[in-house]
């Protein structure tokens, strides 16, 4: 494998040029080679969640100045890279730190089922009967309502970045599903079913951090539990002071832009060296980043501060994510001043993506469909033909697709689902909450029992798989509500069209690939990039997932 010196024309010129050198493209018999000498110390991993490949084109195009320009003109552009489908955070995440897909990392979504472990609070497993929700959500926090998660911070939320960068101990053990082998607590981290990029670099004496929204995001340590030396999770589900009561930094999208830029602040510091808090001197991380949540809700939410939410037209961005597009430019800008500043950017490289995308693009598509009846009619159906039965549905998690867990998973209740499900049609609400029709609950396709394993690349009867996986009708949002306009978790372009870029430190300038590309591919380049072997990845491994093609 060769590699050549490069110079990045005009990248970050006014926040700081990124300058480096090239890998090949790595093959399945090159890739050995790739990890014999390092192209960069620091690779800096941004998920701007929600954000599209559209939304980046047509930002670049109005500012082709800003900072997301320069770091596209400054690097390689994958103009048709896909997240994972379910396109939730959680495996979106798990996808780009493994390298493996929903069917490889166990991990389908925030909120799931497992029909092998056990009840939270279990004490006595011998007998006990399997068969639990996996919240990896807020709801696992010491305390939810605190930005810190409950470790009892003074003056929060000002001085939130003295929170712990070791968020497993905000997790409440009392919340969490129990191992029937074990009859222990199952933490987050020991739910990812393979390793993460953390723990390789760990393992080869390399510093990590990561930022993120929720304590739960012990997840991406990996099963050893120890892959990301500095986690700073502040709760974004949290009350959010000087905004709207009973509200979170979600509910407004100020509060939103606020609260990401904590995070913002922590990888500063970091860059200089600190950890996440600036109390310890430690080094600049080989791997870290942080997501932003911003863009999310600017595209959730009908209003905020005065600005309408959501797409003016298809892929036109409102005023409201407009302006939010504005400040993840500014935050980006900021990192890559620092990087500058510090005389790392020959040594850095910048990726950025997004867990997932936001659906619909389209506000005329917009149709909210209440999902609660839907699920409801259906448990009712069954318990008519089985008078003895209890609820169908286990457990359910319905964005803008759907995702059921069944208490009988054979092939006649999968099937009884299924196609209940096809023939349900009603009314939702459209952009202007008015009624619209649907037909088939809102679904072009359904997948049930082995159907849904096999989607998967699962063996039928796996205990994590959704016994039905559905997805939604372009437009389609599941919402008892209208409090939301779009939301991902589905399989349309809208969810799963992500931007990926490479730029900085082994990259080329003004490269441009249509070449199809996944974002779990972001992993396997990460140690690449770093000079380890993407093979010691088990997802790489399991997969075959292949180092990004930097040309």
């Amino acid at each position: 494998m060769t590699r050549r010196s490069i110079r990045l024309a005009a990248a970050f010129c006014a926040a700081g040029t990124l300058a480096g050198v090239t890998i090949a493209q790595a093959s399945a018999s090159d890739e050995a080679a790739a990890h014999r000498k390092a192209a960069a110390r620091h690779v800096l991993l941004v998920s701007v969640d929600g954000l599209h490949q559209s939304d980046l084109a047509w930002y670049i195009t109005q500012h082709p100045q800003s900072a997301l320009a320069r770091l596209v003109h400054g690097g390689v552009q994958y103009t048709h890279a896909r997240t994972t489908t379910p396109s939730d955070s959680f495996p979106g995440m798990a996808a780009q730190v493994t390298g493996g897909g929903p069917g490889t990392t166990g991990v389908y979504y925030d909120d799931t089922y497992d029909h092998a472990l056990l009840p939270a609070g279990t004490t006595h497993c011998q007998g006990a009967k399997p068969g639990v929700e996996v919240d990896l959500t807020e709801d696992l926090d010491r305390n939810k309502a605190s930005l810190d998660a409950g470790q009892g911070l003074k003056g929060l939320p000002d001085s939130i970045l003295q929170m712990t960068g070791q968020p497993q101990s905000l997790l409440d053990p009392s919340r969490l599903p129990v191992d029937p082998k074990t009859c222990k607590p199952v933490y987050p981290h020991a739910y990812l079913q393979v390793n993460s990029v953390f723990e390789v670099a760990r393992q080869a004496g390399l510093r990590t951090a990561w930022s993120d929204k929720h304590a739960a995001y012990d997840i991406l340590n990996g099963p050893s539990g120890t892959g990301i030396q500095d986690l700073f999770a502040p709760e974004i589900n949290s009350a959010a002071p000087g905004y709207r009561a009973g509200g979170d930094w979600t509910t407004d999208n100020k509060a939103t832009e606020q609260y990401d830029h904590y995070k913002t602040r922590a990888v500063l510091n970091e860059i200089d060296g600190y950890d996440h808090s600036r109390t310890h001197k430690v080094g600049t991380p080989a791997i870290f980043g942080l997501n932003f949540q911003s863009v999310s809700t600017a595209q959730k939410l009908p209003t905020s501060d005065g600005l309408k939410g959501g797409y003016a037209a298809k892929n036109v961005p409102g005023p409201l994510l407009a302006r939010n597009l504005d400040f993840v430019n500014g935050e980006v800008a900021s990192l890559v001043k620092e990087i500058k500043d510090r005389h790392l950017e020959s040594s850095t490289t910048v990726v950025l993506s997004a867990k997932h995308g936001q659906s619909p693009t389209d506000p005329a598509a917009l149709n909210r469909v209440d999902d609660g009846l839907l699920l409801d009619g259906l448990n009712a159906a069954w318990k008519k033909l089985h008078p003895d039965a209890g609820d169908l549905v286990a457990h359910s998690v319905d964005d803008d697709g759907m995702l059921l867990w069944l208490n009988d998973r054979s092939a006649a209740a999968t099937e009884f689902a299924k196609q209940y499900l096809l023939a349900q049609h009603g009314n939702g609400t459209d952009i202007n909450t008015k009624p619209k029709a649907f037909t088939h609950s809102g679904l072009s396709t359904v997948y049930a029992g082995r159907a849904a394993a096999g989607y998967f690349g699962v063996k039928p009867g796996d205990a994590r798989v959704p016994d039905v996986f559905g997805i939604a009708q372009y437009g389609v949002v599941y919402t008892g509500g209208t409090k939301k306009i779009a939301e991902h978790g589905g399989a349309h372009a809208d969810d799963l069209d992500v931007p990926l870029v490479v730029s900085g430190a082994a990259t080329p300038s003004g490269v441009r690939t249509a070449a199809p590309v996944r974002t779990a591919q972001i992993a396997p380049t990460i140690l690449a990039l770093l000079g380890l072997d993407p093979q010691q990845l088990q997802a790489v491994q399991r997969e075959h997932t292949a180092v990004l093609p930097v040309r």
